[in-house]
Formats: structure tokens, sequence, C-alpha cells
């Protein structure tokens, strides 16, 4: 089963850019977007139901924020919205989709913003996740978690460590988070198989910052170790 993940930053406008002819080329079996800033009321059939798909969304209370959907080719055995805490789920976080052989999770984390401002919301949230994955491994399930961590771990997941070490994204409190979900038997996929530096997800709208290569890596495929044999 091929799986994608993709922060769309509003699907509408992913739409308006292609999105549709992305997904279609893609021959992914799953694609988990993230921040897709709309409910399915607000779109058109195109969008809902393309070409071999269906698809399942968690949006946010409030309009025009969040929310998390999933596409895929492979029917699921059951979708759950949310983590089952109020405070979480009313943001539109978490998509979960059962398989036959493991446990889907498409989250998006919540950003900690500037002055650390929702930092104690961030890693509630993050503890709340790690219990969620540890409830599911204790019922035998295998897990995968795709998404926006809005966690950079280490200094080779970002160009400019040094310079960010106060920012958002990789503060000590969040990255000694990810260090403790890692050590609890999940397995970060792409960096078991690529240890060099250079490979981000994120880039700021900064000019020449793209060209430049001046990125994050804030996006993860997570699974728990048992599982790695798999992918």
């Amino acid at each position: 089963m091929r799986l994608m993940s993709w922060n769309v930053n509003g699907v509408r406008a992913a739409q308006r850019n292609g999105f549709l002819g992305w997904l279609s080329n893609s021959d992914a079996d799953v694609v988990a977007i993230q921040e897709t800033k709309a409910s399915p009321d607000q779109l058109d059939q195109s969008l809902i139901s393309p070409p071999g798909y269906r698809s399942f969304w968690h949006s946010a209370e409030k309009a025009g924020y969040s929310g998390v959907a999933v596409y895929t080719r492979v029917d699921p055995l059951q979708v759950t919205e949310g983590i089952g805490a109020a405070e979480f789920d009313r943001e539109g976080r978490v998509l979960q989709l059962e398989f036959r052989d493991f446990v889907l999770i498409n989250a998006y984390f919540p950003n900690s913003q500037r002055e650390h401002a929702r930092l104690p919301y961030k890693l509630a949230f993050c503890d709340a996740m790690l219990k969620h994955c540890a409830r599911l491994g204790k019922k035998g399930k295998n897990v995968v978690i795709c998404g926006d961590f809005n966690i950079a771990h280490e200094e080779i997941d970002l160009k400019n460590p040094k310079s960010n070490r106060d920012n958002a994204g990789f503060l000590p409190e969040e990255r000694a988070w990810m260090t403790k979900f890692l050590a609890a038997g999940h397995a970060d996929v792409f960096r078991e198989r690529e240890p060099g530096p250079g490979h981000y997800t994120w880039w700021s709208y900064r000019p020449g910052v793209r060209e430049k290569n001046v990125g994050w890596r804030i996006d993860y495929h997570v699974v728990n170790r048992d599982f790695t044999d798999r992918v």
C-alpha cells in the first residue's frame, strides 16, 4: 500500500493549484492531508469524490481553521474522528482509519506560536497522542502516524538550528517530547533510511528561501517499531 501525506495549507487553494491532477498522478492508495481549512459542505464534489477515491474529513469547529482529511482507494474497516478529547477534537486535528493490517492516524499537531503562547496546549496534545498510540499498541494494533508534527526533532532537521533554538517548532520541550515518543517504541521512517542533512518539508515564504533550501523537516511518517519491516 502506497501512503502519502501533505500539509496543503488550505484544500481549496490546493485545488486551484492543481491538487486533483497531482492526486490522480500520485498512484497513492492513501493520501492524508492536513490544514484543510474547510468542511465538506464547503467543497465541490470533485474534491469530495475524485475518481477512484473515497474521502473522510474531520474539520475544526472554527471555520477556515485546521482540519484533516484522508483520500483512500482502500475501504477502511473503521473511521474515527479525533482521539476522544474535546479540547483537541474541536480543532479537527486527528482522523483515524483502521485497515486490515494497521491503523492510520492522520495528525495535524498544534503550532506553539510566537512567544510560545500555545506551547502548553501543544504539549498536552502531544501527551494525549502518545497515550492514544499506547492504547492502540496494547490492543495489538500496528500504528502508522503521519502528518504535520510542527516539530523539527534534531539539528539535522532544519537548516539553521542555532538561530532557531527559541522558535516554535524547535523548542527544547517539543524536541524532548519527540525523543520520548520515538523511545516509546516508534520509528521515524524517513530518518531510519536517510541519515543525511538537507531534507526538509517546510520552507517559509520569504524570497529565495526555497531556492536555497533553507527549510525544516516537520512532517513525518512514524510507525511502531515492530511494523518497520512492512515499510
